[in-house]
Formats: structure tokens, sequence, C-alpha cells
């Protein structure tokens, strides 16, 4: 995958906790960013097909065994 350059302005004491917790990982600070940036990406691709396969199955519904027929009517079902 092809890389570009991004400059980006973040607070200075922001800066400094990222920066030790890129080598508490042992990478650079440019490769942890991207790595977390990544995993943004992933999460929001992995809700967007989540969120496609439920449509999808509430539009096709669910089998109950009915064929798509009641084979009774309300007020039998709250005799009492």
């Amino acid at each position: 995958m092809a890389r570009a350059n991004v400059t980006i302005s973040i607070p200075e004491e922001f800066l400094r906790e990222v920066r030790h917790m890129a080598v508490d990982k042992g990478m650079s600070l440019s490769r942890f960013i991207a790595l977390l940036l990544e995993e943004q990406v992933q999460s929001v691709k992995r809700g967007r097909l989540a969120r496609e396969r439920q449509l999808a199955l509430l539009e096709r519904g669910l089998e109950l065994g009915t064929l798509g027929r009641a084979e009774w009517i309300r007020e039998e079902l709250h005799e009492r």
C-alpha cells in the first residue's frame, strides 16, 4: 500500500504521552499512529458490514415454520 506524509497538530502534552506509548510498544510514533488509525477504519468497516447483514436479515425475515401464513386468529390466542 502506498504511503503519504501527513502533518497533524496536537497538544504537546498529548504528543509526549503518545510517544511514550509508541516506545512501550517498540515502534515508531508514525507506525503507532498509523496502526491506531487503521484499527479505527477497520472498526467502522466491521460496523457497516454488521449493519448491512442485519438489514438484509430484516428484509428476508426469519423462518418461523409458518410458511408465511398464520394458522390462528388473535382472539384464539387471547381467549380467557
